[in-house]
């Protein structure tokens, strides 16, 4: 029992959940990807850091876009920004960001932090909602996270068969 509990609070604290920073070059795009299941809450944070830049104050362009090329996201002239969607379509989804400003120097550095699943989930309001905390809280917590753990299963497993019928008709 105490093996399984641990297990599951390691995958409770990396299911979903994704900070980066990406150096943004002068000129040319940085994308990231992540690769999402269908009716998954998708919900990300983005902000330029420009220390380097005392007087210029560059921004960007983001272009966040589904499996099938359809934009879920776009934005310009920012310096922060959100974006928040529910996929619809299974495969990666794919964020790029871009200086748009006339103000380039030597590039910037761009915070981004990207949730998906359950890591998207106010558990603060959860818990005064239902008035629960402590214990309670975390087993709702672990609760939710073997429940996307076996939505996930399902659907690799789904994708198994699928990719193993392809194969054969090969």
């Amino acid at each position: 029992p105490a093996l399984v509990l641990g297990a599951l609070v390691a995958a409770l604290m990396m299911l979903g959940a994704e900070a980066v920073w990406l150096d943004l070059p002068p000129t040319g795009t940085k994308c990231v990807s992540e690769e999402i299941q269908p009716n998954v809450v998708v919900v990300a944070d983005y902000m330029l850091m420009y220390e380097a830049h005392a007087t210029a104050h560059p921004t960007v362009a983001v272009k966040v876009t589904s499996p099938y090329g359809n934009t879920v996201h776009h934005k310009e002239n920012a310096t922060v920004g959100q974006f928040a969607f529910t996929t619809s379509e299974a495969g990666n989804y794919l964020a790029c960001f871009w200086l748009d400003s006339a103000e380039k120097g030597s590039g910037v550095s761009l915070n981004l932090d990207w949730k998906i699943g359950i890591a998207t989930k106010d558990w603060d309001s959860v818990a005064k909602k239902e008035k629960i905390e402590g214990v309670e809280l975390e087993l709702a917590k672990l609760e939710a996270a073997v429940e996307s753990i076996h939505h996930n299963l399902l659907y690799l497993k789904a994708r198994q068969v699928i990719y193993s019928t392809f194969c054969v008709f090969q």
